[in-house]
């Protein structure tokens, strides 16, 4: 891949799921090393929800909040705390020229709606009309709007003034890869000069429950962390908001900024999903960043969702670095779709501000203890059904 023609930092990181709210308590809860989830509340499959927020503080109108979905609260605070994190938040100066590029899903089902319109449809004289009637009366244009994935952008842009180009990505896990890697690749051409990128995802949804079960792709009945999952595997929904503040060096220097993080590179593709392609993608994408790596204090923070397929393919290429160490999130946060891959370059990101690697919650040996400093770390993001992605997270100093 040709040379970055300007360096990249993160600056600033937004993060929400069900570890709590901001990098501390993110970085405690994986420290203790105690995965949860939840079992009961929609049984049989497993969830993991989204830590009590004050959406106040990062979402002061009660307007604002109510015309959102729940989704869309998750991510704009989130938003909110990467641009306090960065130092630039209610600063229009900056927010004015500030890009956005965000991963989102299509919105969130009006269950009451729909159960209405179902129950009612099978019981009309002229079942065409009632429909047409009830479409028309029941989904108010505010509604009918939230289901657009860049009202997302839409609502930051309105509650944090963040006005400059707006991006949205759809489909799922490969959005939000392809996310972080438009930032990087604009910042460092010169097209750009700050950017927050990221997204949110609401995964306390029984219509989206239902969606997945049908490709049989849910963890069901008991938690397990995702190396130990085996052939009746799945993965566990998760609510989880995060964004990043990735910044040109110049930029971040004039304004007195302080990186948190290099990111140096992301690459991505889309392999067939024929036997054995994950794992042959993720080499090549290996190969694209293997000269950046240096070995003995790089670990490998997995995305791995704990879908059947995708993820025994990605622990074959995972095996074949024995050498770094390996540890999933998603065992703690859960699978968050089109953020999940900003949300692991944000923890990425945390560890390095620590020098040091949480520990492995594993019984199958593939993630081992890390001792020494952490100068790197390599993200990987598999799609539970498309796309793969790759980035290269660097200490800085």
């Amino acid at each position: 891949m040709p040379e970055a023609k300007r360096e990249a930092w993160i600056t600033g990181v937004g993060i929400v799921s069900t570890l709590g709210e901001g990098a501390d308590a993110h970085w405690q809860k994986l420290s203790a090393a105690q995965p949860g989830a939840d079992t009961t509340t929609f049984a049989p499959f497993v969830v993991h929800p989204l830590a009590p927020l004050n959406f106040d503080a990062q979402i002061p109108k009660k307007g604002d909040q109510r015309q959102m979905e729940n989704w869309q609260r998750i991510g704009t605070y989130a938003a909110g705390l990467a641009l306090d994190s960065a130092g630039v938040k209610g600063k229009p100066e900056l927010l004015s020229q500030m890009d956005m590029i965000v991963a989102a899903g299509g919105g969130e089902r009006d269950l009451n709606v729909d159960a209405t319109i179902l129950n009612g449809y099978t019981q009309a004289a002229n079942p065409a009309a009632f429909l047409n009637e009830r479409l028309m009366g029941d989904l108010r244009p505010t509604l009918f709007l939230a289901q657009l994935s860049n009202l997302l952008a839409g609502n930051i842009s309105i509650v944090h003034g963040v006005t400059g180009s707006s991006r949205t990505f759809m489909g799922e896990e490969a959005a939000g890869v392809d996310a972080v890697r438009i930032a990087l690749s604009r910042i460092t051409a010169g097209q750009s000069d700050i950017a927050l990128v990221g997204g949110a995802h609401n995964g306390e949804r029984p219509e989206m429950l239902m969606l997945y079960e049908f490709a049989g792709q849910c963890l069901k009945d008991k938690f397990a962390p995702i190396w130990e999952r085996g052939d009746k595997g799945g993965f566990a929904l998760g609510s989880l908001g995060a964004f990043l503040v990735i910044e040109a060096r110049d930029h971040a220097e004039k304004r007195g900024a302080k990186p948190l993080a290099r990111l140096s590179a992301v690459v991505a593709d889309r392999a067939s999903r024929k036997p054995g392609t994950i794992t042959e993608t993720l080499g090549k994408l290996w190969d694209k960043i293997k000269d950046k790596v240096k070995g003995g204090q790089t670990a490998i923070l997995s995305g791995a969702t704990g879908s059947t397929q995708a993820t025994a393919e990605e622990r074959a290429f995972l095996e074949q670095h024995g050498e770094l160490a390996v540890r999933a999130t998603a065992t703690y946060l859960g699978h968050g779709m089109e953020p999940q891959f900003a949300m692991n370059v944000a923890l990425a990101t945390v560890a390095l501000a620590h020098g040091s690697l949480y520990p492995p919650s594993d019984q199958t040996g593939l993630e081992k203890p890390m001792s020494g400093s952490l100068d790197q770390v390599v993200v990987t993001g598999v799609g539970h059904w498309r796309g793969e992605g790759m980035a290269l997270v660097e200490r800085v100093g």
